[in-house]
């Protein structure tokens, strides 16, 4: 997985032609070459937990920073959560906490619940065109989830949040900074996120938007159906048939 962080790779091999491709999918992703991931809780199921370890983690150190309880440092947690889009952001405008030193704190949990996946690593095998990740975490912990994975060879690039200055998901400029870096037009794009409100930028640039539904209410946090071109339940299942899809209304 050498330089996937920092350099874009483009990825050719597909085994559909171009009129197949366009036959597996809905008419509003049919003719788009690149595909944008969100990496928890989107490129592996809800279910695994994970997320759960670092908000475990997030409320240990909002808790040791501040001097308060757990449940206090929960409400802070969610606080910044709702309105800077990370938590992350809110400690560092009104704490100046060093990100690097938060990341690897909250990030230092066990994976192994994550296994190699068959079924999304040939999924996205057969995808046209170039696939990238776009996290709000750090580089280090989506090269640890992607290679527990086994799909850190089907991605072109991935882009944590040092790329965007520290400036999170929804906020308009990461998406900017995400296009301007792997040289991309957001026209050609489709974006997978688990974070409804995440897709609102994407389509306001002109990106097609499909909303992984994990029934999280967090996950619901400031969605606009306008927004939100389809809704799936499982991404392995989707990409192995994209028209099983539905639209949002």
């Amino acid at each position: 997985m050498e330089n996937l962080v920092s350099e874009a790779r483009v990825t050719k091999d597909s085994h559909d032609s171009p009129g197949r491709i366009k036959d597996r999918f809905p008419s509003a992703l049919s003719n788009r070459s690149v595909w944008i991931f969100d990496l928890d809780n989107t490129l592996y199921p809800a279910e695994n937990e994970l997320f759960s370890q670092i908000d475990m983690r997030m409320g240990d150190f909002i808790s040791n920073l501040l001097g308060v309880d757990l449940k206090q440092a929960k409400v802070i947690q969610k606080d910044y959560f709702a309105k800077y889009g990370t938590t992350l952001a809110g400690l560092m405008d009104h704490h100046g906490v060093d990100p690097d030193h938060f990341m690897d704190f909250v990030h230092d949990i066990d994976v192994t619940a994550i296994k190699p996946d068959a079924e999304l690593a040939e999924g996205l095998r057969r995808l046209p065109g170039q696939k990238y990740v776009f996290t709000n975490g750090s580089g280090k912990h989506a090269r640890r989830i992607l290679s527990r994975l086994n799909i850190e060879q089907e991605l072109a690039g991935v882009f944590d949040l040092s790329h965007s200055g520290y400036i999170p998901k929804p906020q308009p400029e990461a998406y900017l900074a995400f296009v301007d870096h792997f040289g991309i037009q957001a026209e050609d794009s489709v974006m997978i996120d688990d974070m409804a409100r995440n897709l609102v930028p994407a389509s306001a640039m002109g990106m097609a938007t499909v909303w992984l539904q994990t029934g999280n209410k967090w996950g619901e946090l400031g969605h606009v159906s306008s927004s939100i071109d389809m809704v799936i339940k499982s991404l392995g299942s989707w990409l192995g048939n994209p028209r099983g899809g539905s639209n949002y209304d």
